[in-house]
């Protein structure tokens, strides 16, 4: 088990120094980030927490998931490997329009003129 975990279902008032010390009980924290959204400023309700040893981070698992945080139950699991993405918010590949090769009319034909039956 990896070190850093993921924390889901935060109160939106968590800050990082919360975290930091709710997950102390499981053993040494090494980092605590509250995701923020950068529109709003706001919390997302999500987070990461990176513990010193792989056995905090196990204990941190099992006696923190489904655990309570000002009312609301927190899901305590190991993160998962930050993978590439195409971008902020949609894949370029799955466009349809003038300048992304694809037809405006949803068919993929290159001859417009071809009737169907």
């Amino acid at each position: 088990m990896a070190n850093k975990l993921f924390v889901g279902g935060l109160p939106w008032s968590a800050t990082e120094d919360v975290l930091k010390t709710f997950f102390a009980q499981a053993g040494t924290v090494i980092s605590a980030n509250v995701i923020i959204d950068r529109f709003t400023g706001k919390s997302k309700g999500f987070g990461f927490v990176e513990m010193s040893t792989d056995a905090e981070a196990a204990e941190a698992v099992k006696k923190l998931n489904g655990a309570e945080m000002d009312g609301r139950k927190l899901i305590v699991n190991e993160a998962r490997p930050k993978t590439e993405s195409s971008g902020p918010g949609f894949d370029r590949s799955n466009r349809s329009g003038p300048r992304s090769g694809g037809s405006r009319d949803g068919f993929h034909s290159g001859n417009r003129n071809r009737r169907f039956n």
